[in-house]
């Protein structure tokens, strides 16, 4: 039972990060060193309580080297990596622990991870990982001296053209990541973990505005018809309330929030996950203040009605409405922002579609949106 884990009802499997397989890999290609034998599978305990069996895919001795290969297992998450053979090859040291990156695993280039600039992209929990996997196959055989390890990924710098990598500054490759060793199946905290690291690394190179878009339409219509250059943009998917959380937290004094009407509507509600399976409410949000701005009943039936934003901005369009009721939605917008930052940071947003443009900005979207142009 502690592989599975529960989502929306449904028994969902867990699987292992790439962290825990370059852990396994390490620690089987240090036994081939040393003892002359690879072990088929491992049980391996990971950080965060689980513990898996992991077979041994490959084990090669070459010289005073071996190198081993476990397969990536995510379980029931839709994540890219999965199946993918990472590799530890192992030779003997004096003394210590050294952990590097080989083909397929990248290099960071950009400040504010936690891995220093320069260095392969190989996290601090996975780190520790393999640095204990190692000392586990130095206490089985008696060994007392040191290791070198190089990890790498097979097809990785292909996989990597699939992530977030590139535009976090890590290139040639993926990351070895995983704090707990577990990969939860369909999991948020997985997309909004990444969410934080990009805007970590963007205060870090000195950015003091967060630039946060739900999604691709925010994306481009911010490069597009605002002129904005999305390298500056993160993609913080529905976790608008958690991105907004992390930004006070990292320090950002101001925030441009850019996104469809679809989404930001919401917002005039207080619902801060967007998600349509965790609250939807767009056409009651509209009719209720299409109703405040004294719209007939007959508009207002039709509004409950419509199936997307444009098609109510349509029958607002009909009854003269429109400025007045997302005049009415934005003033929300800007009083539920405010309460969410508590006067930690300001926030400033523009709400659009593609179809009709521009339906409400903030008094100061223009002046952020100024900001990020320079």
């Amino acid at each position: 039972m502690e592989h599975m884990a529960y989502h929306g009802g449904k028994a969902l499997r867990r699987g292992w990060t790439t962290g825990s397989c370059a852990a396994a890999a390490a620690q089987a290609a240090a036994l081939l060193l040393l003892t002359g034998k690879a072990p088929a599978e491992l049980r391996l305990q990971t950080p965060g309580g689980p513990a898996f069996t992991l077979a041994v895919e490959y084990a090669r001795l070459d010289g005073g080297a071996a190198e081993c290969a476990v397969r990536k297992d995510a379980g029931d998450d839709p994540d890219v990596t999965n199946g993918v053979r990472i590799f530890a090859r192992v030779e003997r040291a004096a003394a210590g622990v050294q952990i590097e990156g080989g083909a397929g695993v990248g290099r960071v280039t950009k400040p504010g991870l936690s891995v220093p600039v320069g260095e392969a992209a190989i996290n601090p929990g996975p780190r520790a990982q393999i640095e204990a996997a190692l000392g586990r196959a130095a206490a089985e055989t008696g060994y007392a001296g040191g290791f070198r390890a190089t990890v790498s990924a097979e097809n990785g710098a292909e996989l990597a053209k699939q992530t977030y990598n590139e535009h976090l500054g890590v290139v040639g490759g993926i990351s070895i990541l995983g704090t707990s060793g577990v990969v939860e199946p369909m999991s948020e905290k997985a997309l909004t973990d990444a969410v934080r690291l990009e805007l970590d690394s963007l205060y870090a190179q000195g950015r003091r505005v967060a630039f946060l878009c739900p999604g691709n339409y925010g994306a481009d219509f911010a490069r597009d018809r605002l002129g904005l250059d999305l390298e500056q943009a993160v993609k913080c998917s529905n976790f608008i309330g958690d991105a907004l959380d992390h930004v006070v937290f990292r320090g950002f004094p101001d925030i441009l929030l850019v996104g469809h009407a679809g989404k930001l509507v919401k917002l005039a509600a207080g619902v801060m996950n967007t998600h349509s399976s965790v609250a939807d409410g767009r056409q009651e949000i509209v009719t209720a203040h299409a109703a405040l701005c004294g719209a007939p009943l007959e508009t207002l039936e039709a509004l409950m009605e419509a199936v997307s934003v444009d098609a109510m901005i349509e029958l607002l369009d009909e009854a003269g409405l429109r400025g007045a009721v997302f005049a009415r939605i934005g003033a929300e917008i800007e009083k539920r922002l405010a309460l969410r930052l508590r006067g930690r940071a300001r926030a400033e947003f523009i709400l659009f579609t593609n179809a009709y443009g521009v339906l409400a900005r903030s008094t100061g979207a223009d002046g952020l949106c100024g900001k990020l142009r320079e």
